[in-house]
């Protein structure tokens, strides 16, 4: 039974409505307005349509209004295609804000994901589990990192980096009475939404209504290389969290100077250095790590999004002079690095560090970067298209959100960052050059909305 039937089966509307939904190209037929019951339809709006309007009226009668979703009932997908509940088709630009990177329904990961939750899926840290650990040494062997610590999610991660850094200075610093606590973050960071993280990103408005968060984080210039350096060398700072791709920020790439400069005044004064490669990492710059590129190395780094290939999972990398301060009961998780969610990262992973994979997508970035910098270069709203491999951002000087519902309307999904003012493209690894070709042709032809938004 799929999810629509599932949801039909237990709402106002008939299961046997759903049984027309089929992947096929349809018109958009236009706002949807929300109804009761079936009976009660607007004019030329289809039973699909109405089945549409039936979740989103149900979501907003039990679900905590967090989210300002986009008017669309996603309910199948395969390769990099998103089917509605419609029968829309949709190119995925967005890979679920980063995380699909092997797209929908990698058959790969479907085996993989299928024969471990017939085996085992959850026995909690009480115990041991061969794929927590067969993925940890993965992610050790590939690494800058001796030790690894699970979690569910991005944020979770960063909780974990902030708790490990506190330790580790405490375990450094024992004849101190108060060892460094305090932490440097950057302008336009992001680092997740549970109180530590969010004390972190630099946003005002994920901050201000959940005052007091954690206190002694000093936000820096991104990129400032003197401020950070006077400021590390005070001694007071535990940790300096960078992004070395900022995503949600605006897609912003760090200099080899900058993060050189970080790491070298970090050693001086006994502070870490935190690479925050939550969104950036896992090949989505044609090099399994960002880190790479750089060849300046972290004392942790964080990973989560596409990690697992759309199941919850975050982890935590750290060296082993970061790991001998940690130890039992000072960190835990319940679900954390379970078997079914490790089994999934492993086949994630597997795919991802081949070589010839990591250089599909460098090689896919570059041309993508290249047809997008001709074909909207030109526009007079277009300031910038900046990336590297397959996190592209292309900066507008009005508002994206016109641009985003235009090219939803034609078949293609993407996503904003920054102030609202860039278009963030983070498609699925496995996407073709032929895909890339028509996303272009998509934003290339919805560009013209933004002067009929920009003169309203």
């Amino acid at each position: 039974m799929s999810s629509v039937h599932l949801f039909l089966n237990n709402s106002i509307i008939s299961p046997a409505a759903a049984a027309g939904i089929r992947r096929r190209r349809i018109p958009f037929p236009g706002r949807v307005i929300a109804c009761a019951t079936l009976d009660v339809r607007p004019p030329g709006l289809t039973a699909a349509a109405t089945e549409a309007a039936a979740v989103m009226a149900a979501e907003a009668r039990v679900l905590v209004g967090t989210y300002a979703r986009a008017p669309a009932v996603l309910v199948s997908g395969k390769g990099c295609k998103l089917y509605d509940v419609e029968g829309r088709e949709y190119l995925d630009m967005t890979s679920g804000i980063a995380v699909n990177a092997l797209g929908h329904g990698d058959p790969d990961w479907v085996r993989a994901v299928t024969e471990q939750a017939n085996v085992l899926a959850h026995v909690s840290n009480v115990y041991y589990s061969v794929p927590q650990v067969e993925l940890a040494k993965r992610l050790v062997d590939s690494s800058f990192a001796d030790r690894v610590f699970f979690s569910n999610s991005g944020t979770e991660a960063n909780e974990a980096a902030i708790k490990f850094a506190r330790k580790f200075q405490k375990f450094s610093n024992p004849d101190v009475k108060q060892p460094p606590v305090e932490f440097i973050s950057f302008s336009n960071s992001f680092h997740g939404r549970t109180m530590g993280a969010v004390a972190l990103t630099s946003k005002e408005q994920y901050r201000t209504p959940f005052e007091p968060v954690m206190p002694g984080v000093t936000f820096l210039e991104y990129g400032n290389i003197q401020a950070a350096v006077e400021l590390i060398r005070t001694g007071k700072i535990a940790a300096v969290f960078v992004e070395p791709i900022q995503g949600e920020g605006g897609i912003y790439t760090a200099t080899k100077a900058f993060l050189q400069a970080l790491r070298s005044a970090c050693d001086d004064a006994g502070s870490l250095l935190v690479y925050d490669e939550v969104q950036c990492g896992l090949g989505r710059t044609g090099l399994l790590w960002a880190y790479e590129a750089y060849g300046v190395f972290p004392d942790i780094m964080t990973l989560a999004k596409p990690l697992a290939g759309g199941l919850p999972i975050g982890a935590v990398l750290l060296t082993e002079r970061v790991a001998s301060a940690i130890k039992y009961g000072d960190h835990g998780s319940t679900f954390a690095g379970g078997p079914l969610i490790c089994t999934a990262a492993i086949a994630v992973l597997d795919k991802i560090s081949k070589p010839e994979f990591l250089a599909s997508v460098s090689k896919k970035g570059k041309y993508f970067k290249e047809i997008l910098i001709q074909k909207l270069g030109g526009n007079s709203h277009v300031r910038e298209v900046r990336g590297t491999g397959l996190i592209i951002g292309v900066e507008l000087d009005v508002s994206a959100s016109a641009l985003v519902d235009a090219c939803r309307n034609s078949g293609l999904l993407i996503l904003t960052a920054g102030k609202g003012n860039v278009v963030r493209l983070v498609p699925p690894l496995v996407i073709s050059e032929g895909e890339l070709d028509r996303a272009a042709e998509i934003l290339l032809e919805c560009l013209p909305v933004l002067d009929q938004s920009n003169s309203k």
